[in-house]
Protein backbone atom coordinates (compact mmCIF):
# COMPACT_ATOMS: atom_id res chain seq x y z
CA UNK A 1 0.00 0.00 0.00
CA UNK A 2 1.49 3.68 -1.15
CA UNK A 3 1.76 6.73 0.97
CA UNK A 4 -1.56 7.88 -0.70
CA UNK A 5 -3.31 4.90 -0.67
CA UNK A 6 -3.01 5.13 3.22
CA UNK A 7 -3.72 9.05 3.06
CA UNK A 8 -7.13 8.21 1.91
CA UNK A 9 -7.75 5.31 4.06
CA UNK A 10 -6.99 7.69 7.07
CA UNK A 11 -9.27 10.54 5.74
CA UNK A 12 -11.90 8.36 5.02
CA UNK A 13 -11.84 6.51 8.21
CA UNK A 14 -11.54 10.46 9.96
CA UNK A 15 -14.59 10.99 7.91
CA UNK A 16 -16.75 8.01 9.20
CA UNK A 17 -15.69 8.16 12.51
CA UNK A 18 -16.94 11.97 11.89
CA UNK A 19 -20.37 10.91 10.42
CA UNK A 20 -20.93 8.48 13.17
CA UNK A 21 -20.74 11.08 16.41
CA UNK A 22 -22.53 13.04 14.63
CA UNK A 23 -25.39 10.99 14.01
CA UNK A 24 -25.56 9.28 17.29
CA UNK A 25 -25.70 13.18 18.78
CA UNK A 26 -28.47 13.47 16.59
CA UNK A 27 -30.12 9.86 17.84
CA UNK A 28 -28.96 10.82 21.70
CA UNK A 29 -31.05 14.75 20.77
CA UNK A 30 -34.19 13.18 19.46
CA UNK A 31 -34.54 10.39 22.23
CA UNK A 32 -33.81 12.96 24.76
CA UNK A 33 -36.83 13.80 26.94
CA UNK A 34 -38.38 17.53 26.70
CA UNK A 35 -38.44 19.65 29.48
CA UNK A 36 -41.14 20.80 31.64
CA UNK A 37 -43.11 23.83 29.43
CA UNK A 38 -41.50 27.01 30.09
CA UNK A 39 -44.08 29.92 31.33
CA UNK A 40 -44.64 31.31 28.02
CA UNK A 41 -46.08 35.34 27.89
CA UNK A 42 -47.90 36.89 24.38
CA UNK A 43 -45.50 38.09 22.74
CA UNK A 44 -46.55 41.54 22.89
CA UNK A 45 -46.87 44.79 25.06
CA UNK A 46 -47.61 43.90 28.63
CA UNK A 47 -51.40 44.86 29.31
CA UNK A 48 -52.53 45.66 25.72
CA UNK A 49 -55.75 43.24 25.10
CA UNK A 50 -54.98 40.66 21.68
CA UNK A 51 -57.31 38.97 19.80
CA UNK A 52 -56.26 35.43 19.03
CA UNK A 53 -57.44 33.74 16.11
CA UNK A 54 -56.93 30.59 13.89
CA UNK A 55 -59.39 29.75 10.45
CA UNK A 56 -59.86 26.14 8.43
CA UNK A 57 -56.32 25.67 6.54
CA UNK A 58 -54.29 27.72 9.06
CA UNK A 59 -52.94 24.30 10.96
CA UNK A 60 -53.33 23.03 13.83
CA UNK A 61 -52.42 24.95 16.75
CA UNK A 62 -51.19 27.77 15.06
CA UNK A 63 -52.45 31.40 16.20
CA UNK A 64 -52.37 34.72 14.48
CA UNK A 65 -52.41 38.06 17.17
CA UNK A 66 -54.45 41.00 16.39
CA UNK A 67 -54.51 44.03 18.74
CA UNK A 68 -58.25 44.88 19.72
CA UNK A 69 -57.24 48.64 19.85
CA UNK A 70 -55.23 50.57 17.32
CA UNK A 71 -53.29 49.88 14.04
CA UNK A 72 -51.43 46.36 13.63
CA UNK A 73 -48.25 47.95 11.92
CA UNK A 74 -44.96 48.51 13.85
CA UNK A 75 -46.25 47.37 16.80
CA UNK A 76 -43.67 45.46 19.05
CA UNK A 77 -43.17 41.81 18.81
CA UNK A 78 -41.69 40.76 21.95
CA UNK A 79 -40.04 37.32 22.85
CA UNK A 80 -42.53 34.69 25.06
CA UNK A 81 -39.54 33.91 27.34
CA UNK A 82 -35.84 34.28 27.83
CA UNK A 83 -33.79 31.42 25.36
CA UNK A 84 -31.29 31.78 22.18
CA UNK A 85 -32.11 33.16 18.90
CA UNK A 86 -31.44 30.10 16.20
CA UNK A 87 -33.06 31.90 13.52
CA UNK A 88 -33.49 35.04 12.04
CA UNK A 89 -34.03 36.39 8.67
CA UNK A 90 -36.58 35.84 5.48
CA UNK A 91 -38.71 32.37 4.92
CA UNK A 92 -39.89 32.43 1.89
CA UNK A 93 -40.71 35.71 -0.11
CA UNK A 94 -41.55 38.91 1.67
CA UNK A 95 -44.01 40.19 -1.20
CA UNK A 96 -44.65 43.50 -1.18
CA UNK A 97 -47.48 44.53 1.64
CA UNK A 98 -46.59 47.56 3.39
CA UNK A 99 -48.15 50.28 6.01
CA UNK A 100 -48.55 52.34 2.44
CA UNK A 101 -49.57 50.00 -0.26
CA UNK A 102 -51.72 47.13 2.53
CA UNK A 103 -53.20 45.63 -0.27
CA UNK A 104 -49.99 45.02 -2.16
CA UNK A 105 -49.10 41.32 -3.71
CA UNK A 106 -48.72 38.88 -0.99
CA UNK A 107 -45.09 36.61 -0.86
CA UNK A 108 -44.86 33.28 0.69
CA UNK A 109 -44.07 31.16 3.62
CA UNK A 110 -43.51 33.13 6.91
CA UNK A 111 -41.89 36.54 5.53
CA UNK A 112 -39.35 38.10 8.33
CA UNK A 113 -39.03 35.48 11.22
CA UNK A 114 -37.80 34.44 14.35
CA UNK A 115 -37.08 31.28 16.40
CA UNK A 116 -36.17 30.95 19.92
CA UNK A 117 -34.91 28.16 21.58
CA UNK A 118 -36.09 28.41 25.26
CA UNK A 119 -34.05 25.14 26.35
CA UNK A 120 -35.67 21.71 27.30
CA UNK A 121 -36.65 20.98 24.01
CA UNK A 122 -39.08 24.01 23.77
CA UNK A 123 -38.95 26.49 20.68
CA UNK A 124 -41.25 29.51 19.77
CA UNK A 125 -41.68 31.48 16.42
CA UNK A 126 -42.66 34.84 15.24
CA UNK A 127 -43.29 35.38 11.82
CA UNK A 128 -44.92 38.00 9.03
CA UNK A 129 -42.95 40.96 10.85
CA UNK A 130 -42.92 43.96 9.54
CA UNK A 131 -39.00 44.26 8.54
CA UNK A 132 -35.61 42.61 9.42
CA UNK A 133 -35.58 41.49 12.85
CA UNK A 134 -33.88 43.49 15.76
CA UNK A 135 -32.32 40.25 16.59
CA UNK A 136 -29.77 37.57 15.06
CA UNK A 137 -28.74 33.87 15.20
CA UNK A 138 -27.07 33.46 18.82
CA UNK A 139 -28.05 36.33 20.76
CA UNK A 140 -29.36 35.64 23.66
CA UNK A 141 -32.68 37.13 24.51
CA UNK A 142 -34.85 37.92 27.58
CA UNK A 143 -38.43 37.39 28.25
CA UNK A 144 -40.23 40.46 27.04
CA UNK A 145 -37.30 41.83 25.12
CA UNK A 146 -38.32 43.37 21.49
CA UNK A 147 -37.36 41.07 18.47
CA UNK A 148 -39.31 42.67 15.64
CA UNK A 149 -42.38 44.31 14.86
CA UNK A 150 -45.43 43.09 13.48
CA UNK A 151 -46.33 43.59 9.58
CA UNK A 152 -47.68 41.64 6.99
CA UNK A 153 -44.66 40.01 4.90
CA UNK A 154 -44.75 36.34 3.46
CA UNK A 155 -48.13 34.42 2.82
CA UNK A 156 -50.33 37.26 4.65
CA UNK A 157 -53.71 38.74 4.01
CA UNK A 158 -53.06 41.88 6.84
CA UNK A 159 -50.52 42.80 9.40
CA UNK A 160 -50.80 40.38 12.47
CA UNK A 161 -48.07 38.32 13.95
CA UNK A 162 -48.00 34.36 13.48
CA UNK A 163 -47.04 32.36 16.62
CA UNK A 164 -46.08 28.92 16.99
CA UNK A 165 -44.98 27.21 20.31
CA UNK A 166 -43.18 24.15 19.67
CA UNK A 167 -41.78 21.07 21.87
CA UNK A 168 -39.30 18.71 20.11
CA UNK A 169 -40.10 20.11 16.65
CA UNK A 170 -43.64 19.21 17.03
CA UNK A 171 -46.15 22.68 17.01
CA UNK A 172 -47.85 22.11 20.68
CA UNK A 173 -51.02 24.08 22.10
CA UNK A 174 -50.03 27.39 22.67
CA UNK A 175 -49.76 28.51 26.70
CA UNK A 176 -49.62 32.44 27.54
CA UNK A 177 -49.31 32.61 31.35
CA UNK A 178 -49.71 29.14 32.40
CA UNK A 179 -53.11 28.86 30.73
CA UNK A 180 -53.85 27.13 27.41
CA UNK A 181 -54.89 29.04 24.95
CA UNK A 182 -57.74 26.45 23.58
CA UNK A 183 -56.80 27.19 20.27
CA UNK A 184 -56.14 23.54 18.79
CA UNK A 185 -57.01 22.76 15.79
CA UNK A 186 -58.10 24.52 12.61
CA UNK A 187 -61.49 22.85 11.94
CA UNK A 188 -63.11 25.93 12.60
CA UNK A 189 -62.54 29.96 13.08
CA UNK A 190 -61.95 30.56 16.43
CA UNK A 191 -61.60 34.10 18.06
CA UNK A 192 -61.12 34.90 21.76
CA UNK A 193 -59.63 37.47 23.24
CA UNK A 194 -56.40 37.97 25.79
CA UNK A 195 -54.41 40.44 28.05
CA UNK A 196 -50.85 40.46 27.50
CA UNK A 197 -48.98 39.59 31.05
CA UNK A 198 -45.68 39.74 28.96
CA UNK A 199 -44.32 42.72 31.85
CA UNK A 200 -40.95 43.43 32.64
Amino acid sequence: MNNTTRRGTAIGAGVAIVLTTLLGILVVDRLRRPGPRPLFQMPVACGETWRLSTYPGHDDFDVDLFPTEGDSWGRPVLASAGGTVTVSGINGELGGRTKKKPNGPKGRGGGYWVKIDHGGRWETQYLHMLEPPLVKVGDQVAPGQQIGKVGSTGNSGAPHLHHEQRRAGEKMETWFGGEPSGITTDDEEVELERVSANCP
